[in-house]
């Protein structure tokens, strides 16, 4: 049993998530207290949510990913924290490491999880998934989201990592036009994050890196074992990379028009101020 001195709290943030929310909530039923994040859905998460008494559930409008992790984070009162994604469900094996590992008084800072990807209600064993891994499960007082990134966030941790035997269950692909939606949002927030970070947009990079991350995925991690399934997911995440790229191009325009607007205001001003002292 967890004890009073290692209890756990469990964060999820959330957005239209009712299909698979029950799930996650059922399974870390474990814990000592679950605190969602809702960013204002609208499909009956939040109604769903709040009528749980297990759950407390906080609506706060969405800026990104690291911006919502960080605010989930702040909300926890108990140092141990897994932070789970609405559609990540823990099983009883796993379940029990984590007990078993919280209530060791590990001097362990942060753990990190294998993922199980699962295709609908299939595993899909390849197609550049077999070795996703991430920080689920972590003591508040040593790490913090990385504001370098805005999507697919990073845990900077404050001490050493392990990880767990026990896989996490990622049901992240529940149709073509959801898992589609999800990886155009990935894009478009990555070209805010290389904005950011001041990268540039060229046309080389908006063929060939999207090219290459499907021939990656699907020859060199093996998404052709995966048969049709592989080719859906190595060619939507592909998509995700084109996206980033032409997004990265359209806001680099919308940053510069202004500003030659500006300028070119500003010349033929001098040019007329020129032709009146004349």
């Amino acid at each position: 049993m967890i004890t009073k001195k290692n209890q756990l709290t469990a964060l999820i943030i959330t957005y239209n998530e009712i299909g698979y929310i029950k799930k996650c909530i059922e399974s870390i039923s474990f814990v000592d207290e679950i605190i969602v994040v809702d960013s204002f859905s609208t499909d009956g998460t939040y109604e769903y949510l709040k009528s749980n008494p297990k759950v407390k559930v906080i609506q706060n409008p969405f800026e990104n990913f690291t911006a919502q992790k960080s605010f989930a984070l702040k909300q926890a009162k108990n140092d141990w924290v897994l932070f789970l994604d609405a559609d990540e469900v823990v099983s009883d094996a796993l379940q029990s490491e984590i007990i078993e590992t919280v209530s060791s008084d590990t001097e362990i800072a942060a753990f990190w999880f294998y993922r199980q990807f699962m295709f609908k209600n299939e595993k899909l064993n390849f197609s550049g998934w077999q070795t996703d891994k991430n920080y689920r499960l972590f003591r508040k007082s040593k790490a913090v989201f990385s504001d370098c990134k805005i999507v697919h966030e990073t845990l900077d941790v404050d001490g050493t990592s392990g990880i767990l035997k026990e896989k996490l269950t990622h049901y992240c692909y529940k149709s073509y036009e959801d898992y589609k939606g999800k990886m155009l949002k990935y894009g478009r927030l990555r070209a805010q994050e290389e904005l950011s970070n001041s990268k540039k947009f060229n046309y080389i990079k908006l063929f060939v890196k999207p090219t290459w991350k499907f021939f990656h995925n699907y020859v060199f991690r093996l998404g052709i074992l995966d048969g049709l399934k592989g080719i859906n997911v190595c060619y939507l995440n592909a998509l995700s990379v084109y996206i980033r790229y032409k997004e990265l191009h359209k806001l680099e325009k919308t940053i510069e028009k202004p500003v030659f607007s500006k300028l070119n205001n500003i010349t033929q001003i001098e040019l007329r101020s020129k032709r009146l002292a004349s």
